[in-house]
């Protein structure tokens, strides 16, 4: 049993190189002793067996992920949440509450997205005996471990180069309906929604290669309204195609679509893969932007699962320019610090890999903008309307010239009823939308 061997799975960090561990921050709730846990958590993600039977040896200094630091926060006398696991968890006693940081040695798996997730998120982490409960809240990677990945190709900055936006939030726009248009009444929303203002006009999510709106068709057609519209306005303008698919086609719908004029292309990263996104990436040659289909199925449960900021991290170091995210407001049903924790894991320092644009959504409109800004505390964030363009009563260019209309009066310091008075698209919007704000 492990707890005979507490210390093989423990160690200081001034005795380790930093250069070869990434750090991982869990809460968890166990039975019994939250030392023999820490150290059950540790070995079942590493090194399960540290030796052959009858042979002199111990694989752990070198190959055991090691407790940093535990605290017990306090205990309970039931897991704070049902989980088949905790009814079957060996042990009658109390449930103690505890934060620990391990430090796992990344040479066992390298530079290697699955193999990553599989150590620090798998069987090892969730079927630990003992833990009914665990969350991984966060991970550090060092920079000699970041530097194997290429990272966001064009990032934060390279989008803003390429759309010419510096100083104010890229304003994008989901165009609606989403499913059910077929290609040329689509490509026509999105040509009205960048006449009014809009930066990018993008794919919903959900809107795949479909027979009734397929990807050849569609893309050509925004790509042939997107110059249009760029020759009109006099300004860059951005057209994001949906290109989510099963992994083998997804190189062959990047060709067609940058062909056809898609100059951003939209992955669902979760559901592809993040492994599926590095190599989409490596061979982008347009901005990758990832949406969050899954991201609330392993993060939303308090105490079990994935922390956002940890699934926006990795998506970021898979190559992903920007990251769509679920963001303020009561439909997304987000923790305001959450989704600034989403926010900081695009932004923040990240070795030598770029920036990631964050955007946060859901339910978005004129009246929202200002929240969200005054939130993220900077303009470095992209802003997705959906209905909030489209839905508008004065059509996707009357939506987007109020996109335009609210961030001119966050600008001037006045308030966006007063600024309304003299902008009829601003005035709609708000007699429309001012109660789901």
């Amino acid at each position: 049993m492990i707890p005979a061997d507490l210390p093989g799975f423990f160690a200081r960090r001034a005795d380790l190189d930093p250069a070869d561990y990434i750090e991982l921050d869990y809460a968890f709730e166990c039975y019994g002793d939250p030392r023999a846990a820490a150290a059950h958590l540790c070995s079942e993600q590493s090194t399960a067996q540290w030796h052959r039977i009858g042979i002199d040896e111990d694989f752990r200094p070198r190959f055991g992920a090691k407790v940093l630091d535990l605290h017990v926060e306090g205990q309970r006398s039931a897991p704070s949440y049902p989980t088949a696991s905790a009814s079957a968890a060996a042990g009658p006693g109390a449930v103690s509450a505890c934060r620990v940081t391990i430090a796992h040695p990344h040479g066992n798996f390298g530079p290697r997205l699955p193999n990553l997730l599989s150590a620090v998120a798998g069987e090892g982490v969730f079927f630990v005996p003992g833990i009914p409960l665990i969350k991984l809240l966060d991970l550090r990677m060092p920079d000699g471990f970041l530097s194997s990945f290429s990272g966001p190709r064009f990032g934060l900055d390279g989008i803003r180069d390429l759309l010419g936006v510096h100083g104010r939030p890229i304003f994008f726009g989901v165009i609606k309906p989403n499913i059910g248009l077929p290609p040329e009444p689509f490509a026509e929303l999105g040509y009205q929604g960048w006449l009014g203002g809009l930066d990018v006009a993008k794919d919903d999510e959900m809107l795949a290669d479909a027979p009734w709106c397929p990807l050849d068709r569609r893309s050509a057609l925004l790509g042939e309204a997107r110059r249009r519209a760029e020759a009109v306005t006099g300004v860059a303008k951005g057209y994001m195609a949906n290109i989510t698919d099963e992994v083998d086609r997804l190189l062959e719908l990047h060709d067609l679509a940058v062909a056809n004029g898609a100059n951003m292309l939209l992955i669902n990263a979760l559901p592809v893969g993040l492994s599926a996104v590095r190599m989409l990436s490596g061979h982008a040659r347009v901005p990758l932007i990832g949406h969050f289909p899954m991201i609330a199925a392993l993060s939303r449960v308090p105490g079990y699962g994935i922390h956002t900021r940890v699934l926006i991290k990795l998506q970021r170091l898979a190559g992903l320019d920007a990251i769509v995210m679920p963001g303020f407001g009561g439909r997304m049903g987000m923790d305001e610090a959450e989704v600034l924790d989403g926010v900081a894991a695009c932004l923040d320092p990240m070795g030598p890999i770029a920036r990631s644009l964050p955007i946060p959504g859901g339910s978005d409109w004129a009246g929202t903008l200002e929240g969200v800004y005054r939130r993220v505390g900077s303009v470095d964030f992209g802003f997705i309307p959906g209905r909030g363009v489209f839905g508008h009563p004065m059509g996707p260019t009357g939506g987007a010239a109020s996109l335009r209309q609210a961030w001119d009066a966050i600008v001037a310091g006045i308030a966006i009823e007063q600024y309304a008075r003299t902008h009829p698209e601003l005035r709609a919007a708000i007699d429309a939308f001012g109660g789901k704000a």
